[in-house]
């Protein structure tokens, strides 16, 4: 395992979809591994390390609202570089997560691009030293752009606060996208489940 670090993340809403909803957007219960891993890699992003998660602590109890959103039906492109969204708005139902806390624990590898320079004391004081500062690439989130996420790092020595939720089957669970071949992604997936409030990544079985 490489350098570890531990991260405090919250926020009012959140929205982590299940991607077998099509009409309306659904959250999953609690924050995936992947949105887990997009939040850090807003603050600190290299192509010579992956982000790995290895635990997520839920720090709140599981409360969903509904709500209506905005979206736009199409997408930019290079043919269509920008979008008239007054003529392709729409407005859609999502269940989502409020008054969500969490604490992710992970640590990073090199990965095949890395070079002589790029040693792991170097990227792992860089992380710490932006996740201090609070700065980072673009403004994490939860889930969605519009759901920003407060980010706080765990200092070494310093306590998790324990989780007030005990165990539960979550089910089914996006844990990340397979992106080997480019023309064929593929989704993960792994069976979810809480101890004494924590989903731990850490020996998992992955299908595809």
């Amino acid at each position: 395992m490489g350098y570890g670090i531990k991260i405090r993340v919250s926020g009012d809403y959140a929205l982590f979809t299940r991607p077998e909803m099509k009409v309306e957007r659904v959250s999953y219960d609690v924050i995936t591994p992947s949105a887990a891993r997009g939040i850090i890699e807003a603050i600190y992003w290299k192509p010579a390390i992956r982000w790995v998660i290895d635990k997520i602590h839920v720090l709140k109890p599981i409360e969903f609202t509904n709500i209506r959103r905005n979206e736009v039906s199409e997408k930019a492109s290079e043919r269509k570089p920008y979008l008239v969204a007054t003529k392709i708005r729409q407005q859609r139902a999502a269940l989502v997560l409020k008054n969500v806390e969490y604490v992710i624990e992970a640590h990073f590898d090199l990965t095949d691009k890395a070079g002589e320079e790029d040693t792991k004391e170097k990227h792992y004081n860089m992380i710490l030293r932006r996740l201090r500062k609070g700065q980072h690439f673009h403004a994490p989130s939860l889930g969605t752009r519009e759901f920003g996420a407060k980010v706080e790092l765990i200092e070494d020595g310093e306590p998790i606060p324990s989780s007030p939720l005990g165990d539960m089957e979550l089910g089914w669970m996006l844990h990340d996208l397979d992106f080997s071949d480019s023309a064929d992604i593929k989704r993960q997936f792994f069976r979810a489940s809480l101890k004494n409030g924590v989903l731990d990544l850490t020996n998992l079985e992955v299908r595809g």
